[in-house]
């Protein structure tokens, strides 16, 4: 006779995906055993991006690559779009068409994070980086209509412990889909000069204040020079914003 807790594993892993053998092999049980016990009173089995969502899947309380996830997210906030309808919903990240290294991280994200499949799909000035999934508002509760600086956008409580254990990616994400980083060029007293700095620019006061936030925390200087527009200008600020972020390329 096992034990009730070896056969709860067995259906776990069967329904989860794995094989009747691959589950044999795994708890040390007989095939036949495993087998009776897996489709004695079948269960629907996990399929597609349910299997894959950890918002869904028990005993799993975050991401398999956490990192990804946040950069993801700062992504969304930023040029994202999530269409839900009837059928199957569409995460779908505007990325600009010049900077293809931001493409490619984009659909990593998205491939590590949920995706089995991603498309990429021109646009003017633009690719729209697009999968499909039933489980994509599982993982992006900040989706509704209309337009994101027109309604509140509040990270839930689990969303907000990811972005605090890795901050360089939440502001890499927003960097890359709102964020610049450019050569200033000044002129003080008829001599030129030249620094870097990056500017951020969302009309969310929500997701303005979200950037604020991460940048607090990381010591990063920033200033507000227009309503809409963030700035990071000192040398020492833009020094540590360049190891979490970078130039988009």
């Amino acid at each position: 006779m096992h034990p009730p807790e070896i056969r709860a594993r067995a259906r776990q892993m069967f329904l989860a995906g794995s094989t009747v053998a691959d589950t044999a092999r795994a708890t040390g049980v007989p095939y036949r055993t495993v087998w009776h016990w897996c489709t004695d009173r079948p269960e629907a089995r996990l399929r597609g991006t349910q299997l894959r969502c950890f918002r869904c899947r028990d005993g799993v309380d975050s991401p398999t690559d956490p990192a990804a996830y946040v950069y993801l997210l700062g992504l969304y906030l930023g040029d994202g779009h999530l269409a839900v309808s009837p059928k199957v919903p569409v995460l779908r990240i505007a990325c600009t068409a010049s900077y293809p290294h931001l493409v490619d991280a984009c659909e990593s994200a998205m491939l590590s994070v949920l995706a089995s499949r991603v498309q990429r799909v021109p646009k003017q000035g633009c690719v729209s980086v697009e999968s499909s999934g039933m489980h994509w508002p599982c993982l992006f509760p900040q989706h509704g209509t209309g337009t994101k600086h027109e309604r509140p956008i509040v990270l839930a409580d689990w969303q907000l412990s990811l972005v605090e254990s890795h901050p360089g990616d939440f502001l890499r994400g927003l960097f890359h889909s709102d964020g610049c980083r450019f050569a200033n060029r000044v002129t003080v007293r008829g001599r030129d000069y030249v620094y870097p700095r990056y500017t951020f620019v969302n009309e969310s006061t929500d997701i303005m204040g979200l950037c604020q936030w991460r940048l607090d925390l990381l010591g990063i200087a920033w200033r507000m020079n227009r309503r809409n527009c963030l700035s990071v200008a000192r040398r020492d600020a833009v020094a540590t914003l360049d190891r979490h972020v970078g130039p988009k390329s």
